[in-house]
């Protein structure tokens, strides 16, 4: 694998408004998995293109669902930067498969995706994310966290100075 670090890097994030008061939990991921997380592993996806984030949160519908945009300032030591996409050496083959459609294979063939076990193996290997192409968008790059693989010098800080997002569940009321 290769690994960088990413020093005060913005990035960006939908939120279902309704969850827009807990920016930073990665507990929606873990509930029910993502591309590179099992279910049980909390994971923060992000881009780093805004067009990205919209893409992403839109998925394939033509309508995009009511949405917050939040935007991330992060700076983490131990990346793996995968955005040039599987080459051979240094990656393992397993990597050629990470972007298969996780969710039909987990969902409805209930099939391991390939992607959980590249995501086990950068959290064995003491990694804090995963920097890869979009596959929504051409020229887009997303970037999953893992905030619980974090050392005393990372951080992911919302950008909210006028302090507009809702503080918690009760906003909503």
């Amino acid at each position: 694998m290769i690994y960088t670090d990413l020093v005060e890097q913005v990035a960006y994030r939908m939120h279902v408004p309704r969850w827009a008061s807990l920016p930073l939990s990665g507990e929606g991921a873990a509930k029910h998995g993502g591309r590179a997380n099992r279910p049980g592993i909390a994971a923060l996806y992000l881009a780093l293109e805004a067009e990205t984030a919209l893409a992403e949160y839109r998925q394939l519908s033509p309508l995009l669902p009511p949405g917050t945009l939040v935007t991330y300032q992060v700076t983490v030591s131990r990346v793996v930067d995968f955005r040039s996409g599987y080459e051979g050496e240094p990656w393992d083959p397993l990597w050629e498969s990470f972007g298969e459609d996780w969710r039909t294979l987990w969902f409805d063939r209930r099939i391991e995706p390939p992607s959980w076990v590249l995501g086990d193996n950068v959290l064995a290997q003491h990694g804090q994310g995963i920097l890869f192409r979009s596959i929504l968008t051409e020229s887009g790059t997303n970037l999953v966290l893992y905030p619980n693989q974090f050392g005393a010098d990372d951080e992911i800080v919302v950008h909210d100075p006028q302090a507009q997002l809702p503080h918690n569940q009760e906003s909503w009321q």
